[in-house]
């Protein structure tokens, strides 16, 4: 569990050593899992960031990724595409692959403070390395913004990878979660 925060916090100082501002914080905890997030713009509409999953949901499994996303945020709508690169470090089995996915999210017209949504990302057998076939991970939330910059979120999250060795398709993490994003 260690290796979580001294990746989580890597990553933090990477981004911010490379001059890119913070635009969230992302933190979110489960019966089985914790996940740290953060990102930054790097143009307008271009953010660049990455995360870490650890999950002891049925073995141990350490995901991280690094993704490049085109955004568009209006009053109505929060949207995002783009590529992914994903890591596994599972009991499974190891490696990683370039995948594309996306978020949606659209504010409740009555409720401003709600937003509801999903995100989820594919990584291909024909882009991956190592042990990994293929590997998904795809989420729903129901967030509320108590200050313009500080959302809590209660979400479902399932990732999942199939590994090329005996060990086969295997959900890494299932279930609720509970998290707080932070915007700068």
């Amino acid at each position: 569990m260690n290796n979580v925060y001294a990746w989580g916090a890597a990553l933090l100082t990477s981004f911010l050593a490379q001059g890119a501002f913070a635009a969230g914080l992302d933190l979110n905890l489960g019966p089985d899992a914790v996940q740290f997030e953060a990102a930054g713009e790097v143009v307008d509409g271009i953010s660049l960031g990455g995360g870490v999953v650890h999950s002891e949901y049925r073995e141990d499994a350490t995901v991280f990724h690094a993704q490049l996303m085109a955004a568009n945020h209006t009053r109505d709508h929060e949207v995002g595409v783009g590529a992914r690169w994903t890591q596994y470090d599972t009991d499974y089995g190891k490696g990683g692959g370039l995948g594309l996915g996306g978020y949606g999210y659209v504010y409740l017209p009555n409720l401003p403070e709600v937003s509801l949504g999903g995100y989820g990302f594919y990584t291909p057998g024909v882009v991956s390395s190592r042990d990994l076939e293929d590997g998904y991970e795809i989420g729903v939330r129901a967030r509320y913004a108590f200050t313009p910059n500080v959302d809590g979120y209660l979400g479902l999250r399932q990732l999942g990878a199939d590994f090329d060795n005996d060990a086969g398709t295997r959900t890494l993490d299932r279930g609720a979660q509970v998290g707080v994003r932070l915007r700068f």
